[in-house]
């Protein structure tokens, strides 16, 4: 799946194409896109203006995978971006390592988002008064105490913490937690026990 970016500013440009550990096409003009076939396409959202929802939509025609990249972005932007079919969205300063993430896991079919957005998304999902205690059943003690803060959307830091560990325990305890309960994400924990 080749990796297609376009932007108004040629800063922006560089930085991806830097980031990025793959070879990167750069398209100059909007019009230009409507021949993009089967790739993943980074947009900066102010290249796009007030046409973003006319251009995911265009490209999601030919197979395309939109990944939107907002100098400030916000969470509103980030529903709105997200339920016109975009893959992912974030801040379009981000570092190296975060937008490698975003195309890995687009490239999975994923739908990928700013860490802190998706903590945001998770604790606007209404609880509901399902027996969490037979969900939970499989997991450990501490196990349970991570799941419980991770579906409020608090981050692997601060649940490190409140709970007197290293964040790299917590993100290793997400690991089995997802495992245990045949899920992928935080997203799916939150839609699972909220």
């Amino acid at each position: 799946m080749q990796i297609i970016l376009h932007s108004d500013d040629m800063a922006l440009l560089i930085h991806w194409e830097k980031s990025i550990n793959e070879k990167c096409y750069i398209v100059d003009d909007l019009e230009s896109l409507k021949c993009i076939k089967d790739s993943i396409v980074i947009l900066n959202f102010s290249s796009c203006g007030t046409r973003c929802r006319e251009i995911i939509f265009e490209l999601q025609k030919f197979n395309n995978k939109v990944l939107i990249l907002h100098r400030t972005p916000n969470i509103n932007s980030a529903k709105e971006i997200l339920g016109y079919g975009a893959r992912g969205y974030g801040n379009a300063l981000l570092g190296g390592h975060f937008l490698v993430n975003a195309v890995e896991t687009i490239k999975e079919n994923m739908v990928w988002l700013h860490p802190e957005f998706t903590s945001l998304l998770i604790q606007d999902i209404p609880s509901t008064k399902d027996d969490k205690e037979n969900l939970l059943s499989s997991l450990t003690v501490r196990e349970k105490e991570v799941a419980l803060l991770l579906k409020d959307g608090d981050t692997y830091k601060l649940i490190a913490q409140k709970l007197d560990i290293t964040p790299r325990t917590i993100k290793a305890h997400a690991g089995h937690i997802y495992a245990k309960l045949n899920i992928k994400d935080r997203v799916g924990l939150a839609l699972l026990l909220k």
